[in-house]
Formats: C-alpha cells, structure tokens, sequence
C-alpha cells in the first residue's frame, strides 16, 4: 500500500511538470523546457516498467577496475577486464531471474545482456549493467555513459586511489547528480594497493570533497576485487536496494526534482500580477473610448433628446418647423427605425435601432497616440517581473488585435442600445395638451374670423358670449395660445433634465461596451498569459516537492 501512494504522488508530480514545461512552450529557455519534456516522458515510460526490477550501473575511467569489480559482485566472469575489454560502445547487463525481462532492457537499449542462474536469491530482480568508460577516447563510449546514466535506478561510481580527484568526472557526472545522492554509491577501488594509512587519509578526503559538492547522501566504500575487502559489504548494499524496491522512485523522484528545480529557476522567484493592474486597464479604456469617440455620441444624445422633446412637447406650429432641422444621432447613423412589435405602432423620432457602423469621425493623431501609449504602459505593468521571453510575450498579446480594435469600437458603439424610446412617456400627454391648447386657439381665432366677414357682409353677428370683460372668441384664442406656450416653457425644462441624464447614461453604457472591446481583444489575452505564468510556476513548485 505505502508503495502504491508513493507511485501516485511520482505520477501527480510528473503531471505538475509536464504542464509546468506545456504551459513554458515558447516563453522560457528552450533547455530547460525539453529537459523538463524528456524527464517527465522517461519517467512515464520507467514507471510502465515498473514491475520488482531493479537496474543499477557500473561506471568509472579507464583503469579504475570496474569490470573486475563486476565480476566480482556478480560472481561472474561477464565483464571483460583491461585490454581484453571489447571495443563496442554498448554497456552489458546481467539480470538475475528466471526469464530476461525484454522490454525493459530494449528500452534501455543494452543489447549485450546475460540470464544469470545461480543460488542468491537476494539479487532476484536485479539488472546489473556494465557502463563503457566515461573517459574513453571514443566519443561513441561517453555518450552511451550519458545515455544510460539518466536512465538507470542506480549508479555506483568505482574510482580508483590515482584518479578519485578526476576533475573530468566530479564535473560532469557526480556534481550534476548531487540531487541523486541517495541512489549514488562511490567505490573507492583498489584499496589493496595502499597501506591502512593511506586508505584511511584517501577515505577523508574522498568524503570531504563529496560532501562540498552536495554528495553527503552518497555513501562511500573502500573495496578491492582483487582481495574481495568491501565486496560482501557491496553485494548486500545491493541486495538492499534490490529488496527494497525503492531504487527506481528514488531515481525517479530525483529526476523530477531536478527538473523542476531547473524549470522553477526559468521562471524566476520576481512578483507577477495575477491580472492586468486596475490603474492600466482604466487608462486604456478611457483612451479607448474617447478614440471610439464617446464624448460625440454623449453631446449627440443630448441634442437629439432636446431635439425630439421639442417636436413632441413643443407648440404644434414651432415643432412643425422643427421637423426640418436634422437630428444629431441620425447624422452619426446611431438612431434609425428599429421595427415595431406587431400590433404596436412605434413613433420614428423615438426609435432607435442597432447599426453596422457609423459615420463618427476615426480618431484622430492625439487620439491614436493616447491609446498606443495606453496599449504600451499596460503592457509594461503587466509584464513586470516575467522573465524576458515571457515579457515579450505579453507584449504581443497586448497588440495582437490592435488592427481590430478601431472597427471593433466603432461597431461596440453602434450597437449600443442608447435607450432614446424609454422613459419619455410624459411627452405624450404633453402633446394631447399641448394639441388641444392649439385647437382652442384656432377656433377662438375663426371664430373671430367669421365675426368680421359678417360684419363686413352687414349680416346679423354671431350671439356675444362673454368671459368677463372679453369676448368669449378672444379668450379662448388668448387663453389657448398663452397655455401652450407656457406648457412648452415648463416641458422644455423637464426635455432638458432628461436629456443630460439620458446623456450621463449614454456615457455609462457607451464606456461599458468599450470596456468589453477591450477585455476581449487586450486585456483577456494578456491575463491568460499572466494565468498562465502564475500556473505554469506554481506546476513546477510541486514537481520540486
């Protein structure tokens, strides 16, 4: 059961990485993003061979009597020692077991491979592979060291009392592999050669410089296979390790580590916001939207709101005449019939309808300026701390659709919906009262009228009426004129109320639907990028755990 959680947190942990490198594609240092792609595929591949297998490798120089001490070990005489070693750049495994597991060893590719039957059942299990000499002349010999070394379970690095020091293998093998030490065994071999002194002072020193390169997890054996001194204490090392079973997480949960390490150090320890900062985004949409030209489109509204209040509040003969000035929102192509409802007659000046475009001025140089400084200040602000690759990206997200932007704004503001056909029901008991005061008039002056042609053609007059001290003719044509005046008085301030508030809503709902361009086509795109970063981190600081 303990084995069984083990594995399923290796196998969260190499999907923490493999999103982590998916997520840096084309943002971070191209290495370090394979690296972290190659580990997370290896270890999927190992973790398919799973099984009770255990492979640990044998690697040293040249001299250093790693293939004795194969023999030896092993019990064998498979490795071939000195110059009768063969001149193939492929490493040799011996696996002890009843069948050689295949598919293992041809995903390691070790062709030269050997069934090894005997009596010990400890190293059921093991593959123990035979490594070329990391400091071979033949170039072929060092990159198969390289292959496999980040491939097996184990390694056990066999130096001998000449050569421990080797700048070339502290170097370029046991310092990389610091991160490995608890699957890292170092074999001082050929101890027979030196006196108890030296062996011991040679043991220091070997420890010591381990330990400054990060090694101090690795253990450390003197041995000799020649005499057999440390070889009983190497097989049951081994034997542990193949009866453990652990060997192979370890590894692995090593190689996951270090690659998420790597890749963590790629996206760098700076502060990135999680979003667009507020201030930035502010500044690009007020910038937007006085290019979309917002502030025409307001100033429109409320000349068309005066504008239709006087055709519909006005005296019926002024706002007759009114009818021939044009009205503001039409010219900019913002106000047409939208159609009626079935059944219900919609009144043209009070309609307005949703365009395809408009016939607002395109913004000008000041304008345009304003908004690519806008476009550049924000992504200045949003890519602040990313690292360079990742920054750039940001800012091409930032500009990505600024061909778009300028059609896009001119179409969010055509399909506004302005609201000029609500909110103005009063109008119309205005105008009944207002057609009405004028009716009044009219007959109060024909009848006046047809009292001065029968006076004119000597004819009996009209019966006198009275209202006060005017004549009933006169007071209504003065009573209906001077209401519908003071009704258009009156009504002109209420026309002028609601058209600075219908304008103040216009620039509200105008703003919001610039703001929703620019959410879509900038600050989105560039807040999936900084989402982006901040998981992508975040993937790699668990597949360091």
């Amino acid at each position: 059961m303990a084995k069984r959680d083990k594995a399923a947190t290796l196998g969260e942990r190499v999907e923490s990485l493999l999103e982590a490198a998916d997520l840096a594609s084309g943002r971070l240092d191209v290495l370090a993003v394979e690296e972290a792609r190659r580990v997370a595929r290896q270890v999927d591949r190992r973790l398919a061979f799973a099984g009770d297998d255990t492979v640990i490798a044998l690697a040293g120089a040249t001299g250093s009597g790693k293939s004795s001490l194969f023999n030896a070990i092993s019990g064998t005489r498979l490795a071939e020692p000195g110059l009768k070693r063969p001149t193939t750049s492929k490493a040799m495994a011996a696996y002890w077991g009843p069948e050689l597991p295949t598919d293992l060893l041809d995903w390691l590719d070790v062709p030269r491979r050997h069934l090894v039957q005997g009596d010990d059942p400890a190293f059921n299990g093991l593959i123990l592979v035979d490594l070329p000499d990391h400091d071979s002349t033949e170039t072929a010999h060092r990159q198969e060291v390289d292959r496999l070394v980040k491939l097996v379970d184990m390694l056990i690095w066999v130096v001998d009392p000449q050569k421990y020091a080797d700048a070339a293998l502290h170097n370029n093998y046991l310092k990389p592999l610091a991160g490995h030490a608890d699957v890292m065994l170092v074999v001082l071999n050929q101890a027979d050669r030196l006196t108890g002194d030296q062996l011991r002072q040679a043991m220091r020193d070997l420890r010591k410089l381990l330990d400054s390169e990060g090694l101090g997890k690795a253990q450390l054996v003197a041995a000799s296979a020649l005499t057999g001194l440390g070889v009983e204490s190497l097989r049951k090392t081994i034997a542990a390790a193949v009866k453990g079973k652990h060997a192979a997480a370890a590894r692995l949960a090593a190689d996951v580590a270090r690659a998420g390490h790597d890749l963590r150090e790629a996206y760098g320890d700076q502060r990135v916001p999680q979003k667009v900062p507020d201030a930035r985004a502010r500044q690009l949409n007020e910038s937007l939207a006085q290019a979309a030209g917002v502030d025409i489109v307001r100033d429109a509204v409320t000349q068309s709101m005066r504008h239709r209040g006087a055709l519909a509040t006005g005296w019926p003969v002024t706002a007759w005449l009114s009818r021939f000035r044009p009205d503001p929102l039409r010219m900019l192509h913002l106000d047409r019939a939208r159609p009626a409802k079935p059944g219900k007659r919609q009144s043209p000046e009070l309609a307005p309808v949703t365009v395809q475009r408009t016939s607002l001025p395109t913004a000008g140089g000041v304008q345009q300026a304003r908004v690519d400084t806008a476009l550049r200040e924000l992504a200045e602000g949003a890519s602040e701390g990313l690292p360079p690759g990742w920054s750039k990206v940001v800012r091409g997200a930032t500009i990505a659709h600024v061909d778009r932007l300028a059609d896009e704004l001119d179409q969010a503001v055509a399909s506004t919906d302005l609201a000029m056909d609500r909110g103005q029901g009063w109008w119309k008991v205005i105008t009944v009262l207002q057609w009405l005061f004028f009716i009044a008039a009219v007959v109060g002056g024909v009848w006046l009228l047809v009292d001065v042609a029968l006076a004119y053609m000597q004819l009996s007059p009209l019966p006198t009426l009275m209202i006060g001290r005017l004549p009933l003719p006169t007071a209504v044509l003065l009573g209906g004129s001077l209401a519908g005046v003071l009704t258009g008085l009156l009504a002109r301030i209420g026309v002028e109320v609601g058209a600075r508030a219908k304008a103040a809503r216009a620039e509200r709902v105008l703003v919001r639907s610039v703001t929703d361009v620019a959410d879509r086509l900038v600050i989105a795109p560039v807040n999936e990028e900084l989402a982006r970063f901040n998981r992508g981190r975040e993937q790699a600081a668990r597949a360091m755990a």
